[in-house]
C-alpha cells in the first residue's frame, strides 16, 4: 500500500461536504471537473438517474490533436466543447461540482470557457 497524500484526502473531504447541497436534477444536471496534473476532465450528471449525459477531456481525441498551448487554454477549450455537447442534447442550465478545487486557474478557465458556450450557472 502506499502513502496516503494529505492533499488528495483533504480534498474528497471537501467533495463529501459539497455533495451534500449539490445535486444533479434532468432539468439541471450537475458539471463536475476533475483535474489531474496533466490534464483536465469534466462531466454532465444527472444524478437522479445516475447518467453522465456528457463528457469531455483534454485526452479526447478532438483536444490532443488541436495545438493548443497552456494548460488553462486547453481547459478553456474542454469548457466550450462540453458546453457544445451539452446544447445539442439539449442542456441549457446546469449545477458547477468544481470538486473540491478552489474556483481558480484552471477550473475557473473550464467554467469560463462553458459559459461562453452558452451554459448557464
Amino acid at each position: 500500500m502506499g502513502k496516503i497524500n494529505p492533499k488528495e484526502s483533504a480534498r474528497e473531504k471537501r467533495v463529501k461536504r459539497i455533495r451534500k447541497n449539490i445535486s444533479g436534477t434532468p432539468e439541471r444536471p450537475r458539471l463536475r471537473v476533475f483535474k489531474s496534473a496533466k490534464h483536465i476532465y469534466c462531466q454532465i450528471i444527472d444524478d437522479v438517474a445516475g447518467n453522465t449525459l456528457a463528457a469531455m477531456s483534454t485526452v479526447d481525441k478532438g483536444m490532443i490533436a488541436a495545438d493548443i498551448k497552456g494548460k488553462s487554454e486547453k481547459a478553456r477549450q474542454v469548457g466550450l466543447k462540453i458546453a457544445e455537447l451539452a446544447k445539442g442534447k439539449g442542456i441549457e442550465k446546469v449545477v458547477f461540482d468544481r470538486g473540491g478545487y478552489i474556483y481558480h486557474g484552471r477550473v475557473k478557465a473550464l467554467s469560463e470557457g462553458a459559459r461562453e458556450g452558452g451554459l448557464d450557472f
